[in-house]
């Protein structure tokens, strides 16, 4: 109950944030050059600092959508689930990628360049650092949520 609570506060929070031009893909032609994407604040169930974009699609709706996302160096996002599964393709910069619901266990870390993808089932905690300034796309389906393994980490509570 309490993890469908946080599942529905975050996508409310994330439709709020994100609700600039969500375009259904069925409805048209979408298309983007770089130059042509308007950064935001990320939603606030990230840590504050990152950017997105939400590229087609609607993360508070049911249904597939696409979000650009952009970190700073050392940008960090600590361990955390979503409801449906996640597929993400690293544009620039290196993502570092932990896998499980605690960090400091460097096997368990997952080194991906520029051009790298993940696809990880719904629930499957992990955790992000970036190295550099770090571009990741987000494919999955609506509504989209995160919720901390640990909820001393959500930042919706300290804000």
């Amino acid at each position: 109950m309490k993890t469908s609570i946080l599942i529905r506060t975050g996508a409310v929070a994330l439709a709020g944030v994100l609700s600039f031009a969500p375009v259904q893909a069925e409805d048209k032609h979408v298309q983007f050059t770089p130059d042509a994407l308007q950064w935001a604040a990320a939603p606030a169930s990230l840590p504050k600092g990152a950017e997105a974009v939400v590229l087609f699609g609607d993360p508070a709706a049911e249904g597939q959508f696409a979000l650009r996302l952009r970190f700073q160096d050392g940008y960090h996002v600590p361990p955390h689930t979503h409801p449906a599964l996640e597929n993400i393709t690293v544009i620039s910069g290196t993502l570092h990628l932990g896998m499980g619901a605690m960090e400091g266990d460097d096997d368990a870390v997952h080194i991906l360049p520029a051009g790298s993808f993940v696809s990880m089932p719904a629930g499957s905690a992990h955790h992000v650092r970036a190295e550099g300034e770090t571009i990741v796309q987000l494919h999955t389906i609506g509504p989209w949520g995160l919720t901390y393994v640990d909820p001393a980490d959500d930042p919706r509570k300290t804000n």
